[in-house]
């Protein structure tokens, strides 16, 4: 199989089987548009770290086209749940998404920015059902404190939005 190179933001520059490479949709487009060369392609917006990471999670997954989610929206009747939907997702991870996944945030939330850049949509659900599974059961204050979002409402639209979106919640507040 042929090697190429990604050039990462930060000038590393990461050797990787073509094959595995075009787990993303857009090194594939690059790979269609203008073919292999030596010239290491440009991966900006995602370091290195992040793109060393992302280059273990192909190599785990490598053919697994069962984990390749489709690009046309499911048909409304063959659409579960989303609590089923995630209940499936999680049942598919293994012990390898569960390890790739126990990271800090700042590092989850690059994976994810670098997933949806380089368009490798199985990672990106990983990392955002992770995202979700963080979130899952917590107060609002509590999502706050956990991904560091200052509140800028004022007391009184505050007190509006959670009138407005109290459908969300359950009875002890939590979402």
């Amino acid at each position: 199989m042929r090697i190429i190179k990604l050039a990462a933001a930060d000038g590393a520059v990461i050797s990787v089987e073509q094959d595995l490479a075009e787990q993303s949709g857009t090194i594939r487009n690059i790979l269609n548009d203008v073919g292999v060369t030596n010239t290491p392609i440009p991966v900006p917006n995602v370091s290195g770290p992040i793109l060393s990471k992302i280059t273990d999670y192909w190599r785990h997954h490598r053919g697994d086209s069962s984990r390749r989610r489709p690009r046309e929206p499911i048909p409304e009747e063959e659409n579960d749940s989303s609590e089923a939907a995630t209940q499936r997702a999680i049942s598919q991870m293994d012990d390898f998404d569960h390890e790739f996944c126990r990271i800090d945030q700042g590092t989850l939330f690059d994976i994810m920015l670098a997933a949806n850049f380089l368009d490798v949509p199985a990672l990106l659900d990983l990392v955002g059902y992770t995202v979700a599974n963080k979130m899952k059961g917590k107060t609002v204050a509590e999502m706050r404190a956990t991904f560091q979002v200052k509140n800028n409402f004022t007391p009184e639209q505050e007190q509006q939005a959670l009138r407005d979106n109290a459908w969300c919640e359950d009875d002890s507040g939590k979402i």
